[in-house]
This record gives structure tokens, sequence and C-alpha cells, in this order.
């Protein structure tokens, strides 16, 4: 099992989710987060004042699949949030050793 996490941008949602469905991901967690990497901010004018905005608005998703579910996974978050454009952002995979779904007891991949 690996645990995939991906940074978007905010608008890019909605399509990376309905594209995770048609490769069979049930599950994700969605966080709002902020952060910047190469984009590296922008600058803002507020009441005649300007001002950097260090952190931009980012889409954190986490989903965890089995070891066959992981590429088309991965290329589905590609494809969805891709817009060519600077701030697009990343895909982490990472090992999970174990899942235990706490209602039922299930353990790691009938727990997914």
């Amino acid at each position: 099992m690996k645990k995939i996490e991906a940074i978007i941008k905010p608008f890019k949602l909605d399509e990376v989710r309905e594209a995770l469905s048609e490769v069979g991901v049930t599950g994700l967690t969605v966080t709002e987060v902020k952060g910047f990497g190469r984009q590296k901010g922008h600058t803002e004018l507020y009441r005649g004042a300007e001002y950097v905005v260090d952190f931009l608005p980012k889409i954190k998703i986490e989903i965890v699949v089995a070891e066959s579910t992981v590429e088309p996974a991965i290329e589905a978050i590609i494809k969805s949030a891709r817009t060519g454009k600077i701030g697009d952002g990343k895909i982490f995979v990472t090992p999970v050793e174990q899942i235990v779904r706490i209602r039922t007891g299930e353990t790691d991949e009938s727990a997914i």
C-alpha cells in the first residue's frame, strides 16, 4: 500500500477528484494549505499599500491505495491538475505499513 499526497491549485480540486474516482479511488482527504516553491508568492495592493504574499493557497489531497492503483492514480492527478504554468504542484508517494479501520477492526487492504 502507498500513500499519495498531492499539492494542487485550489480550482483543480473537482477535476482531480473526478479523475481519481474514475480510476477506482474510493476515498480521499482534502486540506487547505499554504506554501510556496518556485512560484515564490506575489505582490498585492491593499488600501494603497503594496505588500508581499509569500504563501499561496493550495489544496493537499491525501489518498491511500493498493500497489496496483498507484500509477493510474498518479497519472489521473497529473492529467487533471496540470495547467502547464508554474505552481501546478507536486505529488509525493510514501509506503504505508498498516491500516486499521476503527469501526470494524479491518486491517490493511480490506480497510482502504
